[in-house]
């Protein structure tokens, strides 16, 4: 089971992919359900993880910036360039671990 830590990382990798395209709502919803398993706890996560997955790209981005300031995460506004080196580094740490190949 990964650390509270570790779940507040991923669903800021999710976000920060989220934010450039790489990803749909529906990821981010998976990592806010993640995140609760893990631990974290807080009424903007609980209702992130409610989405339903067809639904999440209508939904994540209304949700998404008060998730992430609640655990003091940092929101990226879709398209922008810090979310893009964001999501850069979010892919090189997944090509490193083996959840990405080249």
């Amino acid at each position: 089971m990964p650390t509270t830590e570790s779940a507040a990382e991923d669903l800021q990798d999710a976000a920060a992919l989220w934010s450039v395209g790489a990803v749909r709502g529906a990821a981010v919803v998976a990592a806010a359900c993640d995140a609760l398993v893990a631990g974290l706890d807080g009424p903007s996560l609980r209702r992130l993880a409610a989405c339903f997955q067809h639904e999440a790209d209508y939904d994540v981005p209304g949700i998404l910036p008060t998730v992430l300031e609640e655990f003091g995460l940092v929101y990226y506004p879709l398209g922008s360039r810090a979310g893009e080196e964001a999501a850069v580094r979010a892919l090189a740490c997944q090509h490193l671990v083996g959840m990405l190949t080249a």
